[in-house]
């Protein structure tokens, strides 16, 4: 063949391909086998390999194409990616729909439906037909982009019959049975199994090497055009990503009322089990278009839908073994080991018990046989004890005497549930201290993860705190897998971090009962009395070892207590001194922006709907306000969001003031504030 018939037969080929692709893989159709097709697919390869002028982006060769990636790049996405609101009940549904009548002053009755499949986000932006990027949802307005992974999946088309800019949203996905396939090649390899198609199918699209992603056989579900192409209804919106070569979900519906709402969530309720993928809920969507627009979006999370969550799942599972883990500030917390067993589609093995007085009120037992659930389907609870099934041999389980890291005498402090390791140089105590010392919430050492901590501790490189600030380049370098540059990146981090805000600076001290929102209010407090050029560290010292912040509303005299006999430790101290003298630089934020709320105390208990709950605790703290931790006599107002915990019965017996969201955002007139 001459120059010109090879590219007509490539081009004929290619189009071939794509048609026989697109009914196997989105029609779920089979005209040709497999092999025929394979064969068509090695013709093209080799006339492309043969004539390297006439491959183009959207070949299908080009789907497992080019070295493998160092790291992933970032995206901004052109529209942010929002959340969904959260519901569990068909109450909730009305309570969402009543909220958005309000706001449009008419009556919703179309709705479009979508089963919410468990896997990862993924934004594709065409140009020219062309399949430009595809990238992450990442914090929403940022992603990473995973152009060539996706290029993998054989349901997304590397070319579509349009020639504008089109961006469009879609879940990829992994079936139950590629997962299980997976999960026997690795048993056969002797490779841990992974724990859920979800998590497999996002740690796929992560990894750098696309020949790795195309060998886990993800699938892609398109549920949404991005772009404003004048489509008057969702369900339109799908039917044109069908006629554009996307597969859609052929489980969708378009329905009238909320009988018909009801009816779809209780049928997939019941049946999500016979689905080849995992589902943890329901999109109930507002059909109309030009309606989803005018409703827009509150906080991180659209009005015009809302995801409903399927109940957590629960199944029995048997105590094994009951073990202890030593938490940063030296609390003793017991964790049930589990017989492995299934749950919302994650191995569980074990739980998290909370404390003594815990185990005491379920009276659970080693070899017990128990209920455990995935609340919201995530966090592993036991919640009964199946006391018919006991074995004889059962055994009550306590906190032991001494630390099972260290061996040091165990200590329960005065009408406190936690037990305590007396040691304060507890090598289990120490580690979690860094790790939380390094954390976001602290001084945010960037690249100083639990694994290169456990190699400085255990190269004797560090002890404690300051002598993070002390190392060089040259101490870490002859450490097991750091490169030169790798250890210098990690000093410039630990050099940068030197400057931090107060009330994480405090935060980072791991005093006992004082988290985040208490170091905030410490923070306010000694903003209010330092004076300006005083060195920070020395004002901290002179000033907590003596004043009583129980004063400061939202602090008890049970924090007071933990701050006066850190600052009168002369150990701790030392240790202040020592920061001070390697140049930590502390800054006194400016705290109040606005004093609407004037110094009134908020707790927040439950999920929120239209908030994301770090969200609500800044507004408050930006409108003057104060966000404790517990129900005291010094509590102004609980905010309540669905499935709240025992904080709502002592604040009923403490008569303090209940709201719920709605009434929250009336007190601090959202809407107005955020403009």
């Amino acid at each position: 063949m001459n120059k010109k018939e090879i590219k007509i037969r490539i081009e004929k080929l290619k189009k071939t391909i794509n048609h026989h692709r697109y009914l196997y893989h989105v029609e779920d159709k089979l005209e040709i086998s497999e092999a025929a097709l394979d064969s068509l697919k090695k013709e093209l390869f080799d006339l492309e390999n043969e004539n390297p002028e006439f491959i183009t982006e959207d070949s299908p060769t080009q789907r497992v194409s080019g070295k493998p990636l160092d790291k992933f790049k970032k995206i901004k996405h052109n529209n942010p990616i929002l959340s969904l609101q959260d519901c569990f009940n068909m109450e909730d549904i009305r309570d969402w729909n009543d909220r958005n009548e309000r706001i449009l002053d008419k009556k919703i009755e179309d709705f479009y439906l979508e089963l919410k499949f468990d896997g990862l986000t993924i934004v594709i932006t065409y140009e020219n037909g062309i399949l430009k990027n595809a990238a992450t949802r990442g914090d929403g307005k940022v992603g990473e982009d995973v152009t060539q992974n996706i290029k993998t999946i054989e349901s997304v088309p590397l070319n579509i019959d349009f020639k504008e800019k089109l961006e469009i949203r879609g879940e990829a996905v992994l079936t139950k049975k590629e997962f299980e396939r997976i999960n026997k090649k690795r048993e056969k390899e002797n490779l841990a199994k992974y724990s859920n198609p979800r998590n497999t199918a996002a740690g796929a699209i992560r990894q750098l090497d696309p020949k790795i992603v195309k060998e886990r056989n993800l699938d892609f579900f398109a549920f949404e055009i991005i772009t404003d192409l004048g489509i008057k209804t969702h369900k339109e919106k799908h039917d044109k990503l069908r006629e554009l070569g996307f597969k859609t979900s052929p489980l969708n519906e378009e329905v009238k009322g909320y009988t018909k709402v009801e009816k779809y969530l209780k049928k997939w309720e019941k049946d999500r089990k016979k689905l080849e993928y995992e589902t943890d809920g329901a999109v109930i969507i507002v059909n109309n278009v030009e309606d989803e627009k005018k409703l827009g979006h509150i906080g991180k999370s659209e009005r015009w839908q809302i995801a409903y969550k399927f109940p957590a799942e629960q199944t029995t599972s048997i105590v094994e073994n009951i073990i202890v883990q030593v938490g940063r500030t030296g609390v003793l917390t017991p964790v049930a080991i589990l017989k492995p067993t299934e749950v919302a589609g994650s191995i569980i093995s074990r739980a998290t018990l909370h404390n003594q007085d815990e185990i005491d009120r379920l009276d659970i037992r080693i070899g017990d046989t128990v209920i455990i659930q995935k609340s919201g389907d995530v966090i592993p609870d036991i919640v009964e004890v199946l006391k018919d099934l006991r074995p004889k041999n059962s055994k009550k389980f306590f906190i032991p005497d001494n630390c099972p890291v260290c061996g040091s005498s165990v200590i329960k402090k005065e009408e406190n549930v936690a037990y305590f390791c007396s040691n304060k140089d507890c090598f289990a105590k120490n580690y979690r201290k860094l790790h939380y010392f390094v954390s976001k919430k602290c001084f945010n050492i960037d690249g100083l993860g639990p694994s290169i901590l456990n190699q400085l501790l255990d190269n004797g490189l560090i002890k404690n705190e300051v002598d993070l600030f002390k190392l060089k380049s040259g101490d870490l370098k002859p450490l097991e897998k750091f490169a030169d540059k790798k250890a210098e990146k990690i000093i410039q981090s630990i050099l940068n971090s030197k400057k931090i805000v107060l009330s994480k600076f405090i935060n980072s001290l791991g005093i006992s009962l004082i988290g985040e929102e208490a170091s905030f209010l410490i923070s306010k407090e000694i903003s209010k009395n330092i004076k300006n050029n005083e060195n920070v560290i020395n004002f901290l010292i002179k000033y907590l070892k003596k004043e009583n912040i129980s004063k400061i509303n939202g602090i008890g005299e049970k924090m007071d207590k933990e701050i006066k006999d850190y600052f009168n430790n002369e150990d701790n101290i030392i240790k202040l001194k020592e920061l001070n003298k390697i140049g930590i630089k502390i800054i006194i934020e400016k705290i109040i922006e606005n004093n609407k709320l004037n110094e009134q105390n908020f707790l927040f208990t439950g999920s929120l709907e239209k908030l994301e709950r770090e969200e609500a605790k800044n507004l408050v703290k930006k409108l003057g306000g104060n966000v404790i931790t517990s129900v005291s006599k010094n509590l102004d107002y609980l905010v309540l969001g669905k499935n709240p915990g025992s904080k709502l019965e002592r604040a009923k017996k403490h008569n303090i003031k209940i709201l719920n969201e709605d009434d929250f955002l009336k007190l601090i007139k959202y809407e107005n504030s955020t403009s």
